[in-house]
């Protein structure tokens, strides 16, 4: 894992931010690296993306563990958003009695949704759509 994180560490380096920091949970299976850069400012979201795809790329051909990669703590931030909108769309549901329509979100985001949710015995939620307009409705269970 030395190895991985050294030759990552290298990249990053070479893309000019020489001051990140880079850590690596292995329990958790999280690399969380922060780079206090304002040069980042409004694109987090691409760049985390860009250090994702360069990571796995990595780890593919070093044979090591896959990890979900985290850049200025946007992804954790990201994830209790989910959580946030998971919970209210569950309490309008059930408030309302109706099915509640998500917007679209990718895979990994739908499945934190429906992780949440299973905290809610009368609900159910179901992923509809394809593609990038695959969302999630919420709704109560018919009885």
């Amino acid at each position: 894992m030395e190895k991985i994180t050294a030759k990552l560490k290298t990249i990053i380096e070479l893309m000019g931010f020489a001051e990140a920091k880079v850590s690596i949970d292995e329990e958790h299976r999280k690399i969380s690296i922060f780079i206090d850069d304002e040069i980042i400012q409004g694109q987090t979201a691409n760049l985390l993306n860009a250090f994702e795809h360069i990571f796995n790329l990595i780890t593919k051909k070093e044979n090591g563990p896959s990890l979900v990669v985290d850049l200025n703590y946007y992804r954790r931030e990201r994830e209790r958003l989910i959580a946030e909108l998971a919970r209210a769309a569950a309490h309008k549901a059930m408030v309302t009695k109706s099915e509640v329509e998500l917007p679209p979100m990718n895979a990994y985001e739908r499945r934190l949704v429906h992780l949440e949710i299973t905290s809610h015995p009368e609900l159910k939620t179901e992923s509809i759509g394809l593609g990038k307009e695959r969302h999630i409705i919420i709704r109560r269970f018919s009885i």
